[in-house]
């Protein structure tokens, strides 16, 4: 079947940004959860200081090894599009590694067109924190 739908990446903004937050934090991770604390807006956090639920669905790795979660809550209504993460400036209410940077990381997303669409139809179901945490 070939590699699966890419379904989140980074801008060189925040490809650079993550570098960063790696060199000072050692390997990061993302979490998208839609609740609280700047919901919209994808948090990282250090690699193995937030703990993955068993439903959280795991879209892909991006600057590199690095994960990005996603809550199923969020991922039902985000599962049609592909997701860029983006950085602006400003920061945000979260508990995210980046706002002390005076910066935040924002989604910016698109609908996934018919053929990737149909891709992903095809592909079996995203890994779970259930399934890759223990």
């Amino acid at each position: 079947m070939g590699t699966r739908v890419r379904r989140v990446e980074l801008t060189d903004a925040a490809n650079e940004l993550v570098a960063e937050l790696t060199a000072g934090h050692g390997p990061v991770m993302f979490h998208q959860s839609g609740g609280c604390c700047d919901g919209s807006a994808p948090m990282c956090y250090p690699r193995g200081e937030f703990r993955v639920g068993g439903t959280d669905v795991l879209l892909g790795h991006v600057a590199g090894d690095t994960p990005f979660w996603m809550s199923a809550g969020q991922y039902a209504y985000w599962r049609h599009t592909h997701l860029t993460v983006d950085v602006v400036p400003g920061r945000g209410s979260g508990f995210s590694l980046e706002a002390p940077e005076g910066v935040r990381f924002l989604l910016r997303s698109r609908l996934l067109n018919d053929e990737e669409w149909e891709r992903v139809e095809a592909e079996p179901p995203l890994p779970t924190g259930a399934e890759t945490t223990g």
